[in-house]
């Protein structure tokens, strides 16, 4: 089976499925597709489906064209029964938190038990989904065998965590190097076979563990090191120094330091949640791990804390949050992208609209407010010109797009808060935060 498998792979006769086409799966997707592979492409949500099946897009920093383009090589589908006609499965769905902030495993085990009947000998099952150590062996590798299949010989079975990042243009799914832990020594050497026909550098490692740990690493070492410079954030504005500056001179050291830089809080799918996977996981050895459950109180504090500048520059000025407007600029979690999940800009204006403020957004990546599970605004974004920002008594700087003209904001905003280090020359009506 693996040698039929691999022949299959490196001819690109072999069909792949991608199942969910989200921020990971749709870029993974249209990979294999212009790669020369066959891709069916498999999502739960109908309009997601349609629009591809149709040559549209529904992320912002995938053109249309690219769908278009790769089209004649894909179908999507809403049939999972289908599964069973590919020969690569490739599975890319959530992994949030729940309300006690331990994992939720609900899509990778719901689609697995989806897929369960339609599986076959001579596939193999990718998983890319963010989780912790152990998942991939403890709940995949049960499921398959109970199908009477033989992980290894006539199945077979990896962890390769995904590693997009939306709108960075010096990095694509194809250049990122990817790292692919399998199962057996077999089903390795089925996924480097996989993923390196259509990735520059595949990065082998010794096990399903070693990947899934070395994603949450990667997650980890980013939150922790944003929750060190959020900390020295609230001791430098005491002390009555900058703190980007500070971060700008440090990072002319060539060696020793990499330069992070502090915020509103963490947004986005990974940072806010992956490191809590391998805290979980960790108490089932008795471990606790006090560093990142530290950094993500910091983390989760800095919407508190720029909402309480906001509050306290208003006062300054004799206005209570209590009836001022207040304008968010830029409501996506990082700069110049449309992702709103887990933004600290959203959770942001919750907090000042349960403190009286009329509170609107402009952001050129969001015209309409979507829809979340946690928040409701039925707001859509505000164009920036001069008569519109004299009309706010504060406009909060939450993401620093580039699209947004600073010039005009600091020339006509009477009252600037910036959570982002953007203005970096001192003035009466610009407060950092």
């Amino acid at each position: 089976m693996q040698h039929t498998l691999a022949a299959k792979i490196a001819d690109r006769s072999a069909l792949v499925g991608i199942v969910g086409l989200g921020y990971v799966g749709l870029p993974l997707m249209l990979r294999f597709a212009e790669s020369g592979f066959r891709v069916l492409a498999f999502d739960i949500d109908p309009a997601k489906v349609d629009a591809l099946n149709a040559g549209q897009t529904y992320i912002e920093h995938i053109p249309a064209e690219r769908v278009t383009k790769a089209r004649p090589c894909f179908e999507a589908t809403l049939d999972l029964s289908r599964a069973g006609e590919a020969d690569a499965l490739i599975l890319c769905v959530p992994t949030p938190l729940n309300s006690h902030r331990e994992p939720d495993l609900s899509f990778i085990l719901g689609t697995a038990e989806a897929l369960l009947p339609h599986l076959r000998p001579g596939q193999v099952v990718s998983l890319e989904s963010t989780t912790y150590p152990g998942t991939t062996e403890e709940h995949l590798l049960p499921r398959l065998e109970s199908r009477g299949l033989t992980v290894g010989v006539d199945a077979f079975l990896v962890y390769s965590p995904e590693r997009e990042d939306p709108g960075n243009p010096n990095f694509s799914t194809h250049t990122i190097p990817k790292v692919c832990g399998g199962h057996t020594a077999a089903c390795l050497q089925i996924g480097l076979a996989l993923y390196g026909s259509v990735i520059e550098q595949v990065v082998p490692v010794s096990s399903t563990r070693v990947a899934e740990m070395t994603k949450l690493l990667e997650n980890i070492h980013r939150a922790v090191n944003i929750g060190l410079v959020n900390e020295l954030k609230i001791v430098a504005d005491r002390m009555g120094i900058d703190i980007h500056e500070v971060i700008r001179a440090a990072a002319t050291k060539p060696f020793g330091f990499v330069p992070y830089h502090p915020g509103p809080g963490l947004g986005g799918h990974c940072i806010p949640i992956d490191p809590f996977y391998l805290t979980w996981k960790a108490r089932e050895y008795g471990l606790h791990t006090r560093f990142i459950e530290l950094a993500g109180e910091v983390n989760a504090a800095m919407p508190d804390y720029a909402v309480a500048k906001v509050s306290a520059a208003l006062n300054r000025r004799k206005r209570a949050v209590n009836g001022s407007r207040v304008l968010v600029l830029g409501i996506a979690y990082k700069k110049n992208v449309g992702d709103t999940r887990e933004s600290p800009s959203v959770c942001m204006m919750d907090k000042l609209r349960g403190l009286g403020a009329e509170v609107h957004y402009s952001d050129p990546h969001v015209p309409v407010f979507p829809k979340m599970r946690e928040y409701r605004f039925d707001l859509r974004s505000e164009p920036i010109c001069a008569d519109s920002l004299g009309r706010y008594d504060c406009v909060l700087l939450a993401t620093d797009h580039d699209r947004f003209d600073y010039d005009l904001i600091e020339r006509h905003a009477t009252l600037i808060v910036d959570c982002r280090g953007r203005y970096l020359h001192p003035a009466d009506h610009i407060v950092k935060a």
